[in-house]
């Protein structure tokens, strides 16, 4: 499992000109990608660190502050690009094995206390964000 997580001041996720997903206040944008290998276990890994993870100002984590996470599915972090000049996506989890442990992992956040919005699985979203830094981290499981 992968994520690309930025320090936002505000996000937000539209799916066909409507808003699926926002969070208004400082907090973390959570881009989280699924390889084959990866398990409930490795989804509940994963919430933990997103939880815990302090990047917020001052070194402070969401499980500290109560700040909220948007988290949104992106298969496309597994691309591969050593190759050539088109991505391969065989690294990428298919979607039936995908889709429930995005789910699971955003289950374990709420589990955890965490305040969650989500985009929406397999949908062409636009994601916006005001990067606060900027800073951005990639956690690989």
């Amino acid at each position: 499992m992968r994520a690309v997580v930025s320090r936002v001041s505000r996000a937000s996720v539209t799916v066909d000109g409507e808003v699926v997903g926002a969070i208004d206040e400082p907090g973390l944008l959570v881009l989280l990608g699924v390889t084959h290998t990866d398990t409930e276990a490795t989804a509940a890994t994963m919430a933990r660190k997103l939880h815990e993870l302090r990047v917020l100002r001052d070194e402070q984590s969401c499980a500290e502050t109560g700040a909220p996470l948007l988290v949104v599915s992106q298969f496309t972090l597994y691309g591969q690009t050593r190759k050539g000049r088109r991505p391969s996506w065989t690294g990428a989890a298919r979607p039936e094995a995908a889709e429930p442990l995005v789910a699971a992992v955003v289950e374990a956040l709420r589990n955890r206390g965490a305040r969650v919005e989500t985009g929406r699985f397999r949908a062409a979203m636009a994601v916006e964000s005001v990067n606060d830094g900027p800073f951005t981290v990639l956690v690989d499981l």
